[in-house]
């Protein structure tokens, strides 16, 4: 008898394979369930995608056609769809004490269970829009690796440097800020190459507006390039440092930039009062859209080793003590922020990045202006150091090296990583 047996048909359509089981009911002729059905059946729909296994691909299942009313009275009618049943509660491993729940309230790491949660609630967040890219220059037409900086070159002005910006560009990073090598010969005490207005830096500015306009060109506002002693301002021939005299020749240096066409200045000499002067003669020049990144913290770190060997900047006597800042002190930073605030910055930066976290989160706290993080040659160099020694991860040390700036308030980041994190971004997104 009909009625006796379970109905089991199968239907196919396109390349989707249904079975349906259906419970027998006298009124029962087809798998389309009817709206007057009132006895209880229970419904079961299993699909396989035929030419699976061959490697054939298939469509999404396809709909059966029903109505949203009949499957509204379907489900009434107790005809309900099976779905996948609760999975099993994982087994703890063997030895695992029975203890009773503990009586808390607040479990944060329900906030950390799945990647999508921890993607969703993600306090900080890094693009290569937030990079800035040192590059290093210099006169010649070959790239010269830097020993101490694996990875970094003095780049030729007219062919590496052009490179290396496109392969930067690629992966979104459109900001960089130059360093020159300059020649010997050109150095002198009052460091008068860093204001000619066919240097290096200017030249190498006119070349990458003109190859890239859209390109934002931060440049470095010091001596220590330029100067025959290694320092970031004049000296006396007692060993000062001389200050009202520095800020003239930089203000000089920072016009000429600008008409090269630099987006952004950037004093890092740290002599007093250098912000105002250097503001007031842009304005005069007509350079009232160029903005000002002030090193307003910078320390007499040892973290800048790599930088000077990089540069041959380093200071031929002495050391820059009395006008770079104490290591040890952090109030300090307040003073300097209170002056280039007062003086016209439109960025602060703080120099070195990593150790300085505290500094960065100060200044952010205090200000309302962007804030700068340098994570200086020495902070690249020991990451670069630790992963050829294959004792940290070099790549995920980078990434969470950059987050930690930015969690700590930084709105950029001047890094040497720079290309290598906008490669790892994008792969990311890919």
């Amino acid at each position: 008898m009909a009625s006796a047996a379970m109905l089991n048909a199968p239907c196919n359509i396109g390349a989707v394979k249904f079975e349906v089981k259906l419970k027998p009911s006298p009124n029962l002729f087809c798998a389309r369930p009817s709206v007057k059905l009132n006895r209880r059946r229970v419904l079961t729909i299993r699909a396989s995608k035929e030419g699976h296994d061959n490697g054939s691909s298939s469509g999404p299942l396809r709909k059966m056609g029903l109505s949203d009313e009949e499957c509204e009275a379907a489900v009434v009618a107790g005809n309900v769809p099976e779905a996948p049943p609760v999975p099993p509660k994982p087994a703890a491993p063997a030895g695992t004490p029975l203890v009773s729940s503990l009586p808390i309230n607040r479990r944060p790491r329900r906030n950390r269970r799945s990647s999508v949660a921890r993607a969703a609630f993600q306090e900080t967040n890094i693009s290569p829009a937030n990079l800035v890219y040192p590059l290093f220059i210099h006169e010649g037409e070959e790239d010269t690796p830097i020993g101490a900086m694996p990875g970094c070159y003095r780049l030729g002005w007219r062919h590496g440097l052009v490179e290396e910006v496109a392969k930067a560009r690629d992966v979104g990073v459109n900001s960089i800020v130059l360093f020159p090598k300059v020649p010997d010969a050109l150095k002198t005490s009052t460091g008068d190459e860093a204001y000619n207005d066919n240097g290096l830096v200017p030249r190498t500015i006119r070349l990458l507006k003109d190859k890239y306009p859209d390109l934002v060109i931060y440049t470095d506002v010091a001596l220590d390039p330029y100067s025959s002693d290694g320092h970031d301002g004049i000296v006396r021939e007692d060993g000062v440092i001389m200050n009202d005299e520095t800020v003239h020749q930089l203000c000089k240096q920072a016009v000429a930039q600008a008409r090269a066409g630099a987006d952004v200045v950037s004093p890092s000499d740290m002599m007093d009062g250098r912000v105002g002067a250097i503001r007031a003669a842009l304005d005069a020049e007509g350079f009232q859209h160029v903005s000002i990144m002030s090193y307003t913290a910078k320390y007499a770190s040892s973290f800048y080793g790599p930088f000077r060997e990089a540069l041959d900047s380093n200071p031929r006597f002495g050391d820059k003590k009395t006008y770079q800042m104490n290591p040890a002190n952090y109030r300090e930073a307040l003073v300097e922020l209170q002056a280039d605030e007062s003086e016209g910055a439109d960025i602060l930066l703080v120099k070195p990045g990593l150790p300085y976290l505290d500094i960065i989160r100060l200044l952010r706290d205090k200000s309302p202006l962007p804030i700068a993080a340098y994570q200086v040659s020495g902070e690249y160099s020991m990451i670069k150091a630790g992963g050829v020694l294959k004792m940290i991860d070099e790549e995920r040390v980078m990434m969470e090296s950059l987050m930690c700036l930015r969690r700590a308030g930084a709105d950029i980041i001047l890094t040497y990583f720079a290309l290598q994190a906008g490669r790892c971004m994008c792969g990311e997104k890919r």
